[in-house]
Order: C-alpha cells, then structure tokens, then sequence
C-alpha cells in the first residue's frame, strides 16, 4: 500500500484563516451578530421590512455555517428560531400582498417558520408544537404549525438522514446509540463475545517487525495504536505487502488507516458478522462510545461462532 500523504491544511487547523473569517463577520451588521432574540420580536410583531427579512435569511446561514466551518462557538438552537422567523416573515409579508384578505399576520406566518425550522433542522416536530404554543397559547396555528413540522422533518430527514446533534457529537469522537441498536433487546450484544486484544501493533514499528509478530495469529486482522488509542486495522495482505515492499518503513508510513471498521459493546452480535464480511476480517475492534480511540476489546469470528454455539474452542 502506498504511504500515507500529508494531510492538507484546513480552515480549523489554520490561524490565519480564522483570523480572516473573524474579520470578516466583523463587517457583518449587527442585526446578524449574537442570538437575534430581539429581531426576532421584530419579525413577529409585523414590524420589519420584507427585503430585510429576505436579507437577514441568507447571510444568517452563512453567517453559521461560517462560524461552524471556521471551528468557533456557534449554536444551533438559536440561529433556527431566527432562520425561520424570517423566513417565515417573509412568506407571511408575500402572502398578504398577494391575498390580504385571507391571510394571517405576517407574526402568525413567523410563528409558523420558527417552529417549523426548529422541527426540520433538530428533528423534534412534537416539540416544535408545543414550544411554540407555550409561546403564544393559541390555538389556531397549531393545525398549519403541524403540517408545516411534519413536512419539515420529512423532507430534511429525505436528504440528511442523520440529525445536526448527532453529526455534531461523531465529529468529536462520540457515538451515540442510535434507535436500531436499542431494538430488540433480548438479542446477543458484542459484548458478551469481546476478548482482550493480545497482537497489538505499534503504529512506529517497522513493518517486517509487525509482520513477525503476528506470525502464526488465528486472526488476518490486527489492531493498530499510537499514543493516543486505536488508530485502525491493519489486514494480513497490506502488512505483508508493506514488508514486502517497504520493510524498513514504520506503520505509519507505509499503511493508510482510514474508513477502518469498530464495534460498540452494545451492538447487536449479528452486526459483527455483518461487518466482517464486508471488511473481509475476522477480528474487529470494540471501542467507547465517548471516544473512538479507546479500545475496549477485540471480537474475532470464532468468539461470535462460540457465543451463538458453533464451537466451543475460543481459536478454532
């Protein structure tokens, strides 16, 4: 396998960059910058200009998408409230000069946006509802602020299955568990056919040493670690091929450990199988779901074949 290249600079990783970026949100108005409560009111008050709504909308997204790119604080709760009363005060201010006669206010139309933002951007279209009837204790918008929600999360769960929160916490190393994991309860879980993990390579040794030491390993697969934790799997033929070709090379210069396939402890059993499969290894490795780099064990294919009764030698 060819050695890994050097990864390209990016914007988290570069001061200038972000030092740039901060200058220009400076020369953003006002009205963009904190968490927008007070044009908030404005909006739902009727009391704000249609062009500045449409205006506010645009640069408020990449306003946030800027200050998440750029690695600084952001928030997700507030900028959807403004995103969608301004959105929402827009369509309002369009539909009562199109048919002032059977439209709502344009606050109604705001009220309606911000719920209905909030529903598709953090997938709680329930919560969206009440949220936004312990606001105004109205009912009449309840019926439109409904659809609105549901069409919202239909649509957003159309495009980006997994939800912002959940995208947010696997970019910091922790993976929760998601509704497929908690089905099925009485099933068998990774954990009860986890082991210790015994050939575990070093990601500065040299690659005909890693290729001597799992020498007779009933596994084609082996774990990988730096200081930090688990780095990723190595499979038997790039090991053999890196000492082969790069035998003086470290680990880390000859291998490329991306995309390498983990369990939790609380997946299901058949999960691992699955993976194997698709991976072609017979061993993968089980880590924390607070921090990816932690092993907590390793499961092979013969301790899912002894935990389902298949064998009942821990090797064979």
């Amino acid at each position: 396998m060819a050695p890994s290249k050097q990864e390209p600079t990016t914007y988290e990783s570069s001061p200038v960059c972000k030092l740039l970026i901060l200058g220009c949100r400076l020369l953003i108005p006002d009205r963009l910058l904190g968490v927008g409560y007070a044009r908030v009111g404005d909006a739902l008050n009727s009391g704000m200009a249609v062009q500045v709504m449409v205006m506010l909308v645009v640069l408020k997204v990449i306003a946030t998408a800027t200050c998440y790119g750029s690695g600084n604080a952001g928030g997700i709760f507030g900028p959807s409230l403004f995103i969608g009363a301004m959105l929402g005060g827009t369509v309002g201010s369009v539909a009562n000069f199109l048919l002032p006669n059977y439209t709502a206010s344009v606050g109604a139309y705001a009220l309606v946006g911000m719920g209905t933002t909030f529903a598709g951007i953090i997938r709680v279209p329930f919560t969206s509802v009440i949220m936004i009837f312990e606001l105004t204790r109205d009912y009449s918008i309840i019926v439109p602020l409904m659809v609105s929600s549901v069409v919202s999360y239909l649509i957003s769960y159309r495009y980006q299955r997994k939800p912002i929160y959940e995208a947010l916490a696997e970019q910091d190393g922790i993976h929760l568990p998601s509704t497929a994991t908690q089905q099925r309860p009485g099933r068998i879980r990774v954990r009860r056919a986890m082991r210790v993990p015994t050939d575990v390579l070093d990601i500065d040794m040299k690659s005909s040493e890693a290729l001597d030491k799992v020498t007779g390993s009933p596994w084609n697969a082996w774990p990988v670690v730096d200081s930090r934790g688990l780095v990723g799997m190595v499979r038997d033929s790039d090991l053999r091929e890196a000492a082969d070709t790069e035998g003086e090379s470290t680990l880390r210069e000859a291998l490329d450990f991306k995309d390498s396939p983990h369990l939790h402890d609380d997946h299901l059993l058949d999960l691992a199988l699955e993976r194997m499969g698709a991976s072609g290894m017979n061993a993968l490795p089980v880590v924390s779901r607070l921090d990816v780099r932690r092993m907590d064990g390793i499961v092979g294919l013969p301790d899912v074949m002894r935990v389902y009764g298949f064998s009942k030698s821990d090797n064979s």
